[in-house]
């Protein structure tokens, strides 16, 4: 009996949790509809914080953000909902639409063009999607394996063999791609320019040489660290400093 009147506590503790969540979630959403972008923002900010994280959530905050013109932490926020659901649509969309907005215009190195398409295909699922079609992968290629061992004529231990190798390479390209996914979500490389217009320095020092200048919206990848800079590399393959305050890692 006690058990039971623990489960039911347990339950209706965690009703009451959703019902507030659902409840805080709607008032944003109100306020956004009302145009008070300001505090539909403060409102999604704190669901975020005391609530629990959601790809719908970063999203609605990326749109409050844009209609504040704060387009630096309208793409932050439209990337972190990719990041945790990498087929949303319309985050996907809205995160294109604001990156035209963007006044670097960065071109990409012939290098870049092949590691694209391969991040492209990896961000197409999450670390748990590649590590699940890795394990539906493998079921088969072991079959086919053990068809190729004990197969009675050549005929099936050819073809068993040819297919269980290229089940085995997809079971183990997506298992790397999930290890991959994995560390993006842990490490967060990637990072977002917040201010309007950065100086990129030669050296992590604010008399280093002034190499390049971004502005707000820039995406960069944050190659190392050091005190309160950030070594940062853009598409195009050009590296410099700049002061951790001016990013916000993804």
């Amino acid at each position: 009996m006690r058990r039971i009147i623990i489960s039911s506590m347990l339950m209706l503790l965690i009703a009451g949790f959703v019902r507030a969540e659902a409840t805080a979630v709607e008032e944003a959403n109100k306020l956004y509809a009302d145009k008070k972008y300001t505090e539909a923002a403060l409102k999604y900010e704190d669901i975020l914080v005391n609530q629990g994280v959601a790809p719908e959530l970063y999203y609605n905050l990326g749109n409050a953000y844009f209609r504040m013109n704060e387009l630096g932490k309208a793409i932050l926020n439209y990337e972190r909902a990719l990041r945790l659901a990498p087929r949303y649509a319309d985050a996907r969309f809205n995160l294109e639409f604001a990156n035209q907005k963007v006044i670097d215009n960065i071109e990409l190195s012939d290098t870049f063009f092949l590691k694209k398409w391969v991040e492209a295909i990896m961000k197409l699922m999450t670390s748990n999607g590649w590590f699940y079609l890795a394990a539906v992968f493998f079921i088969p290629a072991l079959v086919a394996l053990l068809l190729f061992v004990f197969g009675n004529t050549k005929v099936l231990r050819k073809t068993s063999f040819y297919i269980g190798s290229v089940l085995m390479i997809i079971s183990i390209v997506s298992l790397v791609f999930s290890g991959v996914r994995k560390n993006q979500m842990v490490n967060h490389e990637a990072g977002i320019v917040m201010t309007g217009a950065v100086v990129i320095k030669g050296s992590p020092d604010r008399s280093g040489t002034d190499l390049f200048q971004l502005h707000e919206g820039t995406r960069v990848d944050v190659v190392s660290t050091l005190g309160d800079w950030f070594e940062v590399k853009l598409a195009s393959g050009s590296v410099g400093w700049v002061e951790s305050k001016y990013v916000e890692k993804i």
